[in-house]
């Protein structure tokens, strides 16, 4: 039933409250708010309605009750509203309790109130977030910073999805973005300088975890950290062509027809798939890294030469930490022998599939030795 209260009834509900059924009918009130609704997120029962036909620049008044009480108050008014639709957000309640809410539009002149047609009730629950997220690393690329972590927050049921963070070296912490995915690409990271980053998890309430343990990469420009996104996912970015100089952008299009490789992910693993003129050797080598050169560790292991039999046209199953060699047509017409070593193969903010990996490209002509200089 529709609910009226001339200004006397109305100061009784801010000092003392007012039983639901006390509020007196009055039929010469403003035009009610209409689609009154409203529901928990992160720690505040949000409630939203829309303007009454009729409405003439009338101001509204929220009264709320928990249920177990007899009496509603008033605890707040709104004055303005937008596309005809109004907001309000109560951050004053309690977990574990449950409340009812109704508003009232209020003619300014005489002070008469007309209520919405039905109350809204809400249930408040405990804040139980996520899991913190663990096992969070930055892998530095040129101007860029990939996060990834495990999957250890997805052990709650309502979990929703993440938040990534720059830990500010002023203490001031910034949002970057939101994920459901266990990655992440910071492309505004500028080469030189270090970044640190942590992420949290937040459920489909709204209840975020604590802060994960930071993680931090500088950025930088050479030929490590490059990285290929699924052809499926972005063909325009799928596509990679080793160039002579770090100057000349070595990604194309998954469907150049000058594409020396491109990157494709189905359900039965990630593959280098060779574009025109190119043969893969069809074996990885384990490595711990692209060139072990002076002062590298003892234990570090590459590939010093290319095979120079052996290479096929077929597609490449890969994996990480492993090295690929390829025989491919140059700039100049001519075979060159090149590798590429995967470091990492994982997904983006998007979900989509990405490959990160170093890569090597011998500039003479036929000859085996895996370096990128002459």
């Amino acid at each position: 039933m529709r609910r009226a209260a001339v200004g006397t009834v109305l100061l009784m509900l801010a000092l003392g409250g007012c039983n639901n059924n006390d509020l007196l009918v009055g039929v010469d009130g403003p035009a009610p708010p209409e689609n009154l609704s409203a529901y928990y997120y992160a720690g505040s029962v949000h409630l939203t309605w829309d303007l009454g036909v009729g409405w003439n620049q009338e101001s509204f008044r929220i009264y709320s009750k928990r249920t177990s009480d007899p009496d509603y108050f008033l605890i707040a008014e709104v004055t303005s509203c937008a596309d005809g639709s109004c907001a309000y957000e109560d951050r004053n309640v309690l977990a574990g309790q449950t409340y009812d809410f109704y508003v009232t539009a209020v003619d300014p002149q005489s002070g008469v109130e007309t209520a919405s047609d039905y109350t809204v009730e809400v249930a408040v629950p405990q804040p139980i977030p996520p899991p913190v997220p663990t096992e969070v690393a930055a892998t530095a690329l040129d101007h860029t910073i990939y996060l990834h972590w495990s999957t250890a927050s997805r052990a709650a049921s309502d979990f929703s999805f993440y938040r990534v963070y720059l830990a500010g070296s002023d203490g001031t912490d910034y949002l970057l973005g939101e994920t459901d995915s266990e990655g992440f690409l910071d492309l505004l990271a500028t080469n030189g300088v270090t970044f640190q980053y942590y992420v949290t998890a937040v459920d489909d309430q709204g209840h975020e975890s604590g802060a994960s343990a930071l993680a931090s990469g500088t950025p930088r420009p050479d030929y490590h950290g490059e990285w290929l996104y699924d052809f499926t996912d972005q063909p325009a970015l799928s596509g990679f062509r080793f160039q002579e100089d770090e100057n000349t952008t070595p990604v194309v299009s998954g469907t150049s027809s000058d594409r020396h490789f491109r990157l494709e992910v189905d359900n039965a693993g990630w593959w280098l798939v060779p574009g025109p003129g190119t043969e893969i050797y069809p074996l990885g080598f384990a490595t711990t890294a692209l060139k072990c050169g002076p002062g590298a560790d003892a234990s570090c292991v590459d590939v010093t030469r290319a095979p120079t039999s052996g290479y096929a046209t077929q597609d490449v199953s890969v994996d990480p930490q492993t090295s690929y060699v390829m025989r491919v047509r140059g700039n100049d017409g001519q075979t060159h022998y090149a590798v590429v070593r995967v470091d990492l193969l994982g997904f983006d903010q998007n979900s989509d599939a990405l490959m990160i990996f170093d890569w090597a490209y011998q500039l003479q002509a036929n000859n085996p030795d895996l370096a990128p200089g002459r």
